[in-house]
């Protein structure tokens, strides 16, 4: 038994001293859709609803056995690793310092202070993490603190190992593949190493976020590369730079075995988990089980365990989920339609809609001394052939009209 195995398994030990493994459980929908044997390894009830309080623990832990006195621990998070160190800091009895941008939304605020009670100390500093990470690295060298880093640290990586010891014990046997998202690094990289001593053949696919496919961008260049750009929405795996230590342990993981996941795709997981089957994930925590049609073809008859990494979902963006996974399934269209000025010309349009079409945004202001005015149209139907009817309807009376649904930069400012 290597070294990283022999810690990786008294990590998963030492965790029973404060929450029972995370179920282990086979979904009968998604079996009976992709013809496979499909569990899902639900990270997203754990006490603080996701993975991360396993690498905060361990490292936690380890700090406080190698000195008792070590009396600050500080962070920098805006979501889960916050509250992973939130909940470890009040177990341990020590003061935890977590930095948060000054953007993060209050319901993540509440739940780590909520997590944390009197033990941990939330500073908002920063518009951006970079600023935020920077000044809780300061004040960290100021105080003498312990930085816990959210995946590039090998006692964070141990910690998130303890999944695959969980997983491999409630299976009973190894499975066919398992399926992993990737932010950081960190659970992808304790999983991978863990299962390549102890089930080298398994099959390991991993699913990062289209805009934060920092993985797939180090794999090509053969070491960490920072983003240009990273979309924020899967914003518990949209990382500009995978850790350095992670990807020690995946460089040599083939190209292809990686997949990126578009958001608005995700949020079609996101709402068909809830309204199928009663589970709340977050962006994060979908990603493994949103991938699974594009490994069809491989897991058939197979068996898979996704590992559904996070549940801390704001209800208050169900709005903005539920539209974008409409526009990715063609169900909701915006266009701008330009409209004689003259009584009788909006009567005309309706006409054309069919019994499914339903008006969701109509924004029109007349101008005067204008033959014709611009309207911004939004419309739901209940399927995607429904909009060829209607746009030929429009061509066939002569309008002239735009369809903006995929036009990022109108979609940002007017949808």
């Amino acid at each position: 038994m290597s070294d990283f195995l022999r810690k990786a398994r008294v990590a998963e030990q030492q965790m029973r001293a404060i929450f029972p493994a995370t179920p282990l459980q086979r979904n009968d929908h998604l079996s009976a859709r992709f013809g496979a044997d499909i569990w899902l390894k639900r990270e997203d009830l754990s006490p603080v609803r996701s993975y991360k309080i396993r690498g905060a623990l361990n490292a936690m832990g380890k700090a406080l056995a190698a000195d008792p006195d070590q009396g600050v621990f500080v962070c920098a998070s805006a979501g889960n690793h916050a509250q992973g160190v939130a909940y470890v800091a009040r177990h341990f009895g020590v003061r935890g310092v977590i930095f948060m941008p000054v953007t993060t939304p209050q319901q993540k605020i509440d739940k780590t202070r909520i997590f944390g009670g009197d033990a941990v100390e939330i500073r908002m500093v920063g518009d951006y993490f970079d600023d935020t990470l920077a000044a809780a690295q300061a004040y960290c060298a100021e105080v003498g603190g312990h930085f816990l880093a959210p995946f590039d640290d090998e006692d964070v990586i141990e910690g998130q190992a303890s999944v695959s010891a969980e997983i491999m014990a409630q299976l009973g046997r190894a499975p066919d593949m398992v399926v992993l998202p990737v932010g950081g690094g960190g659970l992808s990289a304790g999983i991978t190493r863990f299962l390549g001593e102890v089930a080298p053949d398994v099959a390991v696919r991993y699913v990062e976020p289209e805009g934060g496919a920092s993985l797939t961008a180090a794999i090509a260049a053969g070491e960490p590369v920072k983003l240009d750009k990273v979309d924020s929405f899967v914003d518990g795996a949209a990382v500009a730079r995978i850790g350095a230590r992670p990807f020690a342990a995946l460089k040599d993981v083939p190209l292809h075995h990686v997949l990126t996941a578009p958001e608005d795709r995700i949020c079609t997981t996101i709402l068909d988990m809830l309204n199928v089957e009663g589970v709340v994930l977050e962006p994060a925590g979908a990603l493994s089980v949103d991938v699974l049609a594009d490994l069809s073809d491989q897991i058939k008859g197979k068996t898979v365990v996704c590992v559904t990494s996070g549940g801390n979902f704001d209800f208050e963006r169900l709005p903005e989920v539920k539209e974008r996974a409409q526009r990715y399934s063609g169900l909701k269209k915006y266009f701008l339609l330009r409209l004689p000025q003259r009584p009788g010309a909006l009567r005309d349009f309706l006409e054309m809609l069919g019994p499914e079409d339903d008006i969701a945004r109509f924004e029109y202001l007349k101008k005067s001394a204008r033959n014709f005015g611009s309207v911004l149209i939004g419309i739901e139907t209940s399927a995607p052939e429904n909009f060829d009817a209607l746009f030929a309807k429009l061509d066939a009376e002569g309008f002239v009209w735009s369809d903006i649904t995929q036009d990022e930069v109108l979609a940002e400012f007017i949808i």
